[in-house]
């Protein structure tokens, strides 16, 4: 089956400044000082040979990349090459966890930056906010995030390219002398030490030079992808080699590198000497955007690999769900709650090793796969060639090596202890997949019963056969005919009461032709009477004395009034049962042929597809998995859609039966929608998810849901699936926040 693919809506300006933008973050502010104190003007030198070095391996990401235009980046090359195992698995996780931290870590550096200017505001709660800030509009689309790097890359850029100029031109800036006071680029005796300090410098500086593999991460979402992924990844890469040395070079040549070894403040120390009072309230305004670029770009590339890992099968599954505006929401919502409590419990600082050692691993693997993919697949497509090949895949491993060998020892510890969590989690993972799916087939074997409220053993003939339907389809599942009879008929309001006679009930009050099928479908039946002072507390205290409904399936409750909803017993049944329900309007159901489910992706329309094809596999029927789009809906929209609709069916299946076809129908309304789709091919059976609207007080299961059976000529069955009352308060808001973005 085809993947449903992300969106793609970043254009080249956008994944240029995600590269750059993203990639010129606090580094630049921090290390010139630190790296000072270790090379001393040599570190433009050191800056120039890392960049240098860099495009080896930026070439091989760019071929790679436009071979494989799929969100995911290193991940997606390693599987290509060696297809899904402990290596995939390791590579795309490091990538993630890398990125996740880096979030963190730019979140905190963004609070610090603000407090200078706000002291009264505290850090955490700052981090946090800005944390949020990009949760939102990672969720409402990738277009918002690459819009907002435009913005605030362009102005980090115009701020340093202000640093630069004035730092060159203005009177007390930058000065040859200054730069090398003895007249020498190295500040060492020996060449040996000289040549270290230079190695060093570079394997410190280097992960300020690999923004291109946030462009690898995205590339699912860019257009045009053969042309803006090489060209994005190149010119980021090639902005950052001219804005590094040069920025080094204005700070080295204005104050001498003795004064500012060890500094964090490097760049404000320097600004102040030939562009004093505004200058250090511009190097702090840029600090300040800097990490958020970094943030912006560092929790794209996250949640995208999380996305990844999620769609391959190697993460949780449901890190690949998509919503209504194509990107990976709910990924985006762990990954930025995982970088919250990171940035509130003060991990940073340590888990920043993961920032440098994890990108090393990824890194030296995306590489290799390089040669793999190669002479696995010769007549790939490939827009972008590399030039020079294999002399970039060995100049590029060379690299890593070399970085490795010059790397803090404290970073290459944690990384290896990681590779070792990561390795147990991989191979112990299954394991623990087998106990939970055997412990909780074990807990479902307990819900064997399926509850069928009935009044009037004639009227309750017909549900009572459906529920047989569903027992047969499940294991060692049990039909219970409920009857209340009730203490206090003056409480239930008389619009409500049930018409017939209101009787304790015995297997032989059933009709011979229920019982008969019954008998014939193997499904244990019994009857089960009693008494309460209101149709639904009987049925709620038997679902709390039995402890093992799974399932209500009730009648539908006739004409409804509006006004007396909120005291209808389905309704309350509806809203305090803690088990599925099941409502049907039986409209002469006779032979099931054709059923028909309506689906639009939450937790209701997805029972309502299981129980649909429960029933397609006992009476040998055939289904329609439909979802409605407005009229005016694109075509890659349509195409998405469809791939949704059948990924939808196969999580929830397990597979893609035969007997279901998937379709999408442009309508003005879901209603109308439905009701065209019934107009245009005869279905014996409608089963449809409740919506979000079930909780209100005027409505039984929503305004569509209530239209539709007055309308419809055919037999409906309402599925609510069960949920806690603030999982589904919460699913109700985030839809009306989704409305109103789009209506806006």
């Amino acid at each position: 089956m085809s993947k449903r693919k992300l969106k793609r809506q970043l254009g080249l300006a956008q994944v240029v400044m995600l590269g750059t933008a993203g990639t010129i973050g606090a580094e630049i502010f921090v290390l010139t000082g630190h790296a000072a104190g270790m090379a001393g003007p040599a570190f433009v030198l050191a800056l120039l040979i890392g960049g240098l070095l860099s495009y080896s391996i930026a070439l091989n990401y760019g071929e790679m990349a436009s071979a494989f235009p799929e969100t995911g980046g290193a991940m997606t090359y390693v599987r290509e090459a060696w297809g899904r195992n402990l290596i995939t698995f390791l590579v795309g996780s490091l990538d993630c966890l890398s990125s996740t931290f880096y979030a963190a870590l730019s979140a905190v550096g963004f609070a610090y930056s603000v407090a200078v200017f706000f002291p009264f505001l505290p850090v955490v709660p700052t981090a946090i906010g800005i944390i949020l800030i990009f949760i939102v509009l990672n969720v409402l689309g990738v277009g918002n995030i690459g819009n907002a790097q435009i913005v605030l890359g362009g102005i980090l850029l115009l701020l340093l390219g202000v640093y630069v100029f004035c730092g060159f031109f203005l009177p007390g800036g930058f000065q040859w002398n200054t730069f090398l006071p003895d007249g020498e680029l190295f500040i060492h005796e020996n060449a040996w030490t000289n040549f270290s300090s230079i190695l060093s410098t570079i394997a410190l500086a280097y992960v300020a030079y690999i923004g291109f593999e946030v462009i690898a991460d995205d590339a699912e979402e860019i257009k045009d992808p053969d042309r803006n992924l090489p060209r994005g990844i190149l010119i980021s890469l090639t902005l950052c080699l001219i804005f590094y040395p040069v920025i080094s070079m204005v700070t080295l040549g204005t104050v001498p590198w003795k004064e500012l070894a060890g500094s964090d403040v490097a760049l404000t120390t320097a600004v102040a000497r030939f562009l004093p009072g505004f200058g250090p309230l511009m190097m702090g305004v840029a600090g300040i955007i800097a990490t958020v670029t970094t943030l912006n770009s560092a929790m794209l590339s996250a949640t995208r690999e999380a996305f990844t890992l999620s769609r391959d099968g190697m993460w949780p599954r449901f890190l690949s769900k998509q919503g209504r505006f194509r990107t990976p929401h709910l990924a985006v919502l762990v990954i930025g709650a995982i970088i919250c409590v990171i940035a509130a419990i003060g991990l940073v600082e340590f888990l920043s090793y993961i920032s440098s050692s994890g990108y090393l691993f990824v890194l030296f693997w995306s590489n290799l796969a390089m040669l793999r993919l190669r002479k696995r697949y010769p007549d790939l497509r490939r827009p972008f060639k590399v030039p020079f090949f294999p002399l970039t895949v060995y100049l590029a491993m060379g690299t890593c090596f070399f970085i490795v060998a010059f790397t803090e020892w404290r970073a290459l510890v944690f990384g290896a202890t990681l590779l070792a969590v990561l390795s147990l989690v991989y191979y112990l993972a299954p394991v623990v997949k087998h106990f939970y799916v055997t412990h909780t087939r074990s807990s479902e074997k307990l819900k064997n019963c399926i509850l069928v409220p009935v009044a009037n053993p004639n009227t309750g003939a017909r549900l009572v056969r459906m529920a047989a339907i569903f027992a047969q389809a499940s294991e060692d599942t049990s039909v219970c005919v409920f009857n209340v009879v009730l203490s206090n008929s003056s409480r239930v309001p008389s619009s409500i009461k049930p018409a017939g006679r209101r009787l304790p009930l015995t297997p032989s009050a059933l009709p011979d032709q229920i019982l008969q099928e019954v008998q014939n479908r193997n499904v244990p039946l019994y009857t089960k009477t009693r008494p309460a002072s209101s149709i639904s507390e009987g049925i709620l205290d038997e679902i709390e004395a039995r402890q093992n409904v799974k399932l209500i399936l009730a009648g539908w409750p006739g004409p409804l009034n509006p006004n007396a909803t909120v005291e209808n017993p389905v309704k309350t049944l509806l809203e305090k049962a803690q088990t599925n329900i099941l409502v049907m309007l039986d409209h002469t159901l006779g032979n099931i042929k054709n059923i028909l489910v309506p689906i639009g992706g939450g937790s209701h329309s997805r029972l309502a597809l299981r129980l649909a094809y429960e029933v397609a596999e006992q009476e040998n029927a055939k289904i329609t998995a439909l979802h409605i789009f407005p009229a005016s809906t694109a075509i890659e929209d349509i195409e998405d859609k469809m791939l949704f609709l059948r990924e939808i069916v196969e999580d929830e299946l397990g597979f893609i039966p035969v007997r279901l076809t998937t379709r999408v129908a442009l309508a003005e309304s879901v209603t109308k929608g439905v009701l065209e789709e019934t107009k245009r091919q005869a279905y014996d059976l409608l089963v449809m998810g409740a919506s979000e609207e079930w909780g209100s007080e005027t409505r039984l299961f929503g305004s569509v849901d209530d239209w539709i059976i007055e309308h419809v000529d055919c037999s409906v069955l309402f599925a609510r699936h069960y949920e806690p009352v603030a999982i589904h308060w919460f699913r109700r808001h985030l839809k009306r926040i989704e409305k109103g973005y789009n209506e806006n």
